[in-house]
């Protein structure tokens, strides 16, 4: 049964959907069947994978997932698109148990034929990403090495804690992940020291620098392992899947 991941985080700009591409693909590279799931109505993860939006999003409607399934050019990778759809957004965010049981039921439907499901959440603690907490059986948070990293994440982690109690402790605290690393910076290892100190070992070893490869690779549509395979971002996204791997 496969594992499923939600990564969020409510305030955008701290590496999320570059996390959610890269890992999955990492993950896919290493030989397990993944899928990454895109409930962004901006849709960024499904463009950064080369793919175009859907115009339903798979888990609004009654179909079977797999049709709406598609594969990419990372072997073993599949990805559930986003849509732009303002009506699908607008269903992926109701609030109530009869929208959970939805999406939960969709996902899984699909959990014997994944190892790992990756899911690509909005920048917001709202419905859409308590929704996709709800149907995960792990969360794993990226945060920005800045000054109000904290703040944010504090706040998140109210919303995940109702979620762990309304699912009867189904979701857990898959990591912390610190992005956009620069050691180089006093506040960047202050944020570091902080962030360990209060959380422990949840949160992950492994870093993810500032990479001028991790922000160009989007844009044609490929994965820092594609676009730049011998770059500081690509080597701290095989840390981070090897971790993962490990922590199972």
């Amino acid at each position: 049964m496969a594992k499923i991941l939600s990564v969020v985080n409510q305030k955008g700009g701290v590496g999320k959907t570059t996390t959610s591409v890269n890992l999955s693909a990492a993950l896919a590279m290493s030989g397990k069947k993944t899928l990454l799931v895109d409930i962004d109505p901006q849709c960024n993860a499904t463009s950064a994978l080369g793919q175009s939006p859907a115009a339903h999003h798979g888990l609004t409607g009654t179909e079977s997932l797999p049709d709406s399934i598609v594969d990419t050019d990372v072997q073993h990778l599949g990805l559930l698109p986003g849509s732009r759809s303002f009506h699908d957004a607008d269903l992926l965010a109701e609030t109530g148990d009869r929208s959970t049981a939805r999406v939960r039921k969709h996902l899984d439907s699909v959990m014997s034929e994944y190892e790992y499901i990756l899911i690509d959440c909005p920048p917001s603690a709202g419905a859409m990403t308590e929704t996709a907490l709800t149907a995960s059986t792990e969360v794993l948070i990226p945060i920005q090495c800045e000054y109000f990293a904290m703040v944010g994440v504090t706040q998140l982690i109210g919303t995940i804690k109702k979620v762990i109690t309304a699912t009867d402790g189904r979701l857990t605290f898959g990591g912390i992940l610190l992005t956009m690393y620069d050691e180089s910076l006093e506040l960047t290892r202050e944020v570091d020291e902080e962030v360990r100190d209060f959380f422990g070992d949840i949160v992950f070893e492994s870093v993810v620098p500032r990479d001028v490869a991790l922000c160009e690779a989007p844009s044609h549509g490929q994965t820092v392992f594609q676009y730049a395979p011998r770059s500081r971002g690509a080597f701290a996204y095989t840390q981070l899947c090897m971790e993962v791997l490990q922590r199972d």
